[in-house]
C-alpha cells in the first residue's frame, strides 16, 4: 500500500510531512485556482489563516456565503459544525476541512439521540437551535439561529408560542432576558466562553477604568451583567469602530483580536482573562487545530471531506433555509 492509500485508510492527512522548501501560501493559492476552490474562514482561526481566507466572517455570514458560492470545492477553516452547514447548503459540492478533529464543545454538548428524546418530551414546542450544533440537531429543529439574528428570529414567533432553545443555555438565558420569553433551554455551553474569570475581569476593569468591556452572549450571565456592550462576533467588530472609547476588554475567543487591530489600529484591545492562571486569554483549542500545512494538504489531497447522509442533508437544510429567509 502506497503512502497516499495509507492516508486514505487512516485519514491521517494532517500528519503527512511537507518539505520546508514549499511556499505554503503560494501553493494554496495555486491549488485553489486549479481546483476552483474557495476558502471560508471564521474570525477565531489564527491570524495567518484569516489573512488568506477568501471570505472571513461569523457563522451567519459564512452560512450566507456558503449558500451562494460558485466554487466546486469549499475548504472550511473553522470547526466541524460550520463545515457541515456548508455541506448541507451545498450537497453536490465537495466540502473539506483541514482537520476533522476540529470539533466544538458546544455542539458536542447536545448529542443527536439525547436531543431527540428531549424534544419528544416537550410537544407543542417550536425548536430553535443555535447554529453551533450538529447536523442531527439541525434536522430536529424548526429554525436555526446565530448570535447575530437570534433575537429577531425568536421575536418572530407569537409571544405565547412555546419554544425549545438549544444547545447554548447562556445564549438562551440572554435571549430570554432581552425578549421577555421563557424558552425551555437545553443544558449546553461553550467551554471557551464559560472559562472567563469574573473576578479577574472586574480587577481588569478597575485597573483600566477607561476601557469598555464587550462580550459575546455565549458568556455566562455574571460576565454579561458587568459588560458595557453585548453582541455577536460581527456586532463586536462593528461596535469598536463606532464607539468613542479607545480601549476595550474583549470577552470572546481571542482570534477576533486580529481583525479588531486591523480595523482600528489606533485602539487598544485587552483579552478578557481566563480562570486558568497560566493563560491571559481564551483560545478555542479546536479552532487552533487549523494550520497552513493542514490547509495545504486538504486542498492537495481533497481530504478530509465532510460526508453526510442524503436524508439527513435534506432534513437539516430546511431550518437553515428558514434562518436565511428570516435574516434578509
Amino acid at each position: 500500500m502506497d503512502t497516499y492509500s495509507k492516508l486514505i485508510a487512516n485519514r491521517g492527512f494532517v500528519d503527512l510531512p511537507v518539505s520546508a522548501e514549499i511556499d505554503l501560501i503560494s501553493e494554496i493559492q495555486r491549488l485553489k485556482r486549479e481546483k476552483n476552490a474557495v476558502i471560508l474562514g471564521h474570525y477565531y482561526i489564527v491570524p495567518e489563516l484569516q489573512d488568506i481566507a477568501d471570505f472571513l466572517g461569523d457563522s451567519l455570514a459564512l452560512a450566507q456565503q456558503a449558500a451562494k458560492t460558485q466554487a466546486d470545492i469549499i475548504l472550511f477553516v473553522g470547526v466541524h459544525f460550520m463545515a457541515e452547514t456548508a455541506k448541507i447548503l451545498n450537497p453536490d459540492k465537495k466540502v473539506l476541512v483541514p482537520d476533522m478533529k476540529a470539533g466544538c464543545s458546544l455542539a458536542d454538548s447536545a448529542p443527536g439521540p439525547d436531543f431527540e428524546s428531549f424534544v419528544r418530551l416537550h410537544p407543542n414546542h417550536v425548536v430553535v437551535s443555535y447554529i453551533n450544533c450538529s447536523a442531527e440537531v439541525k434536522a430536529l429543529s424548526d429554525v436555526i439561529v446565530t448570535s447575530s439574528n437570534a433575537k429577531k428570529i425568536v421575536e418572530s414567533f407569537p409571544e405565547n408560542q412555546k419554544i425549545i432553545f438549544a444547545p447554548d443555555k447562556n445564549l438562551g438565558n440572554y435571549l430570554n432576558s432581552v425578549t421577555g420569553r421563557e424558552m425551555l433551554l437545553w443544558d449546553g455551553a461553550c467551554m471557551v466562553h464559560e472559562k472567563f474569570s469574573l473576578e479577574k475581569i472586574i480587577e481588569l476593569k478597575q485597573n483600566h477604568p477607561e476601557a469598555e468591556l464587550i462580550a459575546h452572549p455565549e458568556c455566562e450571565r455574571p460576565v454579561l451583567m458587568v459588560s458595557d456592550y453585548i453582541g455577536s462576533t460581527t456586532a463586536l467588530l462593528n461596535y469598536i469602530s463606532v464607539s468613542k472609547s479607545q480601549k476595550f476588554i474583549v470577552a470572546t475567543e481571542s482570534g477576533i483580536l486580529h481583525q479588531m487591530k486591523l480595523n482600528t489600529p489606533e485602539k487598544i484591545f485587552i483579552p478578557a482573562p481566563s480562570v486558568d492562571a497560566t493563560c491571559g486569554c481564551n483560545d478555542c483549542s479546536f479552532m487552533k487545530l487549523n494550520s497552513l500545512k493542514k490547509l495545504y494538504l486538504a486542498l492537495l489531497y481533497e481530504q478530509p471531506e465532510i460526508i453526510l447522509d442524503e436524508a439527513l442533508l435534506a432534513k437539516a437544510k430546511v431550518p437553515i433555509l428558514k434562518m436565511l429567509e428570516l435574516s434578509q
